[in-house]
């Protein structure tokens, strides 16, 4: 079962999430909160799977909730999707480095929402192509100095190539057609990687690949990695 905690000052939005995962086998609500200062209170007391957090909240903010559930240790297994009204907005890039899996529009489709819940269940990242792109497009407006991310240089090569291919959006299963390798062994190095680097998640391999200038803005998707390096 998918425990999760929604996180919004809306009584209303929070119902309708409510409504709409308890109606499901697989994943519960656990809790509810109306700011973010309630919402680490009872991420701390339940230890959901996936918390659910508004971007915009009296008291303290989604990015703000975001890193201090990250921070925490004891957290290290809650995954926060942010739920925004805006989309593309200013907040993204500093909320994937507090530690955020991904976004979701408020108006998501139910079955979208649905299916982001057990994405980030996974530990998966909830990245869209256009959120990427954002990404991207803040990185090249960046000074050209680089950030390496703490256990950068323990990566093996095989790792550093799977660090690129997470960083241009592929799943396990296509980088292990990538690589010429089986999914199980692309998981293997990407959980090694994740282990390494300290991230929580994919969405924060992204960011390490970028800030370290592994990956350099290049081809989409399905593209070769470029820059990639150790």
């Amino acid at each position: 079962m998918i425990r999760v905690l929604i996180v919004d000052d809306q009584a209303l939005m929070r119902a309708g999430f409510r409504a709409l995962i308890d109606a499901e086998d697989d994943i519960e609500v656990v809790a509810e909160a109306p700011d973010g200062r309630q919402g680490i209170e009872l991420a701390r007391r339940h230890v959901p799977d996936v918390a659910l957090v508004d971007i915009q909240m009296p008291v303290m903010t989604g990015i703000e909730t975001t890193r201090h559930i990250a921070e925490d240790p004891a957290l290290a297994g809650v995954h926060v999707v942010i739920l925004t009204n805006y989309g593309l907005d200013e907040y993204v890039f500093d909320a994937l480095r507090a530690g955020a899996a991904g976004f979701l529009l408020k108006d998501t489709e139910p079955a979208d929402l649905l299916q982001a819940i057990r994405i980030a269940a996974r530990g998966d990242a909830l990245l869209s192509p256009s959120v990427t792109r954002r990404l991207i497009t803040e990185f090249v407006a960046r000074p050209p100095d680089r950030h390496t991310a703490p256990g950068f240089e323990t990566l093996t090569r095989r790792e550093c190539e799977v660090v690129a291919l997470v960083a241009h959006g592929l799943t396990n299963e296509e980088i292990a057609d990538h690589m010429v390798i089986s999914p199980f062994t692309a998981k293997t190095h990407v959980s090694r990687a994740m282990i390494k680097l300290g991230a929580r998640d994919r969405a924060q391999l992204v960011v390490f690949a970028y800030e370290s200038g592994l990956v350099a803005p290049g081809p989409g998707r399905n593209g070769p990695p470029r820059g990639a390096h150790c």
